[in-house]
């Protein structure tokens, strides 16, 4: 475990006092004549040339580099439905972890409303100033329809973290810790507790990436093709998972499995489930700030552990992501992200640990490596140039 200082509410309170970005001037203005080349009359010139030429914008504005970190509030970390407001302190931290890890510049805009339709037509109206859209801790399942239909009118990335940043990392982990054990992803076998935007997103991309063999569980437990009371998108996740038909809640379904990633609530993971799984289980316990299970209670049991904190080893955590991730969509002038880019960002992140440094509690690079971002971009910039529309 990493000592990793506790800070005092006071402390928190002061680090976040009058919040945590601002804007600054790549143009610093202290005569006239910078003045006037700057605002009027010289840029006059750019607005004519942005006329003639709308794609120069991405070349002569913020909208080249600038990302909308976008909430509605309703699924903020595990504090669930607080409201936008509320949620602001996360979308700033979003925006300093865009600018210090990617390089890029990003900004949170909070919508006070839960209307699907209203958020997309907002979203809509605001893209042009921006490079990009994130969507962020927007709730289930409407998250799903909201990315999709801004995908079908926007010719700009829209990415939801929740969703695919979540399943991209994790995937890098699991390509790492199947190293450790010596399995292989085809063969094992996967249980993931929580059907949501992150559970769902990391079930298709493991398939995408020749997983064989997944079940997913929710509050009800197994999901199955036919279970009564399904949204739609736990319909489609349903025919495409638990070919084995498996029944009941997550801690009865785990004997003979090798894998559990969780991304629901803590202790939903018992340590006597943990032993009935296959011999060298992998245990992505992501849950936050509270894991499904404490590592030391498997730390015998479980060949590799993962969960979503710092104070952990193997921290799975989106800020390995979503940087990159756009830093290489906007190298590449990509008009979308991918489920080739996806798969691509997870490649390039387990590549960051050299297969000789893999072990238990290092599987997966660390946030501060210089080198993930880059890799990350070259590879999403590659497959857009590759695969992109």
């Amino acid at each position: 475990m990493q000592k990793i200082k506790e800070h005092s509410l006071a402390e928190i309170l002061k680090i976040h006092e009058n919040g945590k970005i601002n804007v600054a001037s790549n143009a610093p203005i202290k005569d006239y004549e910078t003045l006037s080349a700057v605002y009027t009359p010289g840029v006059a010139k750019i607005c004519r040339a942005v006329e003639a030429d709308p794609a120069l914008a991405k070349k002569y504005t913020i909208a080249g580099n600038t990302v909308a970190i976008v909430t509605d509030g309703t699924a903020v970390l595990g504090l669930g439905d607080i409201g936008a407001l509320a949620g602001l302190p996360v979308m700033e931290g979003k925006a300093a972890l865009f600018r210090e890890f990617g390089g890029v510049n990003a900004f949170p805009i909070l919508l006070d409303t839960k209307d699907t339709n209203e958020i997309i037509e907002t979203i809509l109206r605001i893209a042009p100033t921006f490079g990009g859209i994130n969507l962020e801790d927007i709730a289930a399942p409407r998250c799903f329809e909201i990315e999709r239909r801004l995908k079908e009118k926007l010719n700009i990335p829209v990415f939801h973290d929740d969703q695919h940043g979540t399943a991209v990392v994790t995937l890098a982990g699991l390509f790492n810790a199947l190293k450790v054990v010596n399995k292989k992803l085809a063969d094992v076998k996967i249980v993931i507790n929580g059907a949501g935007a992150a559970g769902i997103a990391v079930a298709r991309l493991l398939l995408a990436s020749g997983a064989g063999y997944i079940t997913l569980c929710d509050r009800e437990g197994a999901i199955h093709a036919g279970r009564a009371g399904l949204n739609p998108e736990k319909m489609l996740i349903a025919a495409l998972t638990n070919q084995a038909g498996l029944r009941g809640g997550v801690n009865e379904i785990l004997a003979g499995q090798d894998v559990f990633i969780g991304v629901s609530v803590k202790d939903a993971l018992t340590a006597a489930a943990v032993k009935t799984m296959n011999k060298d289980p992998i245990v992505f316990a992501m849950a936050n700030p509270d894991p499904e299970i404490r590592p030391e209670l498997i730390v015998d049991t479980a060949a590799v552990i993962a969960t979503g904190r710092s104070d952990y080893p193997n921290q799975i955590n989106n800020v390995l992501c979503f940087p990159g991730m756009f830093k290489g969509a906007f190298a590449a002038r990509a008009t979308d992200i991918t489920q080739e880019m996806c798969l691509a960002a997870a490649r390039a992140i387990a590549a960051c640990v050299a297969e000789n440094d893999l072990s238990r509690n290092n599987i997966i690079p660390s946030v501060f490596d210089k080198n993930v971002a880059e890799g990350v971009a070259g590879a999403v910039a590659e497959a857009w140039q590759k695969y992109g529309r």
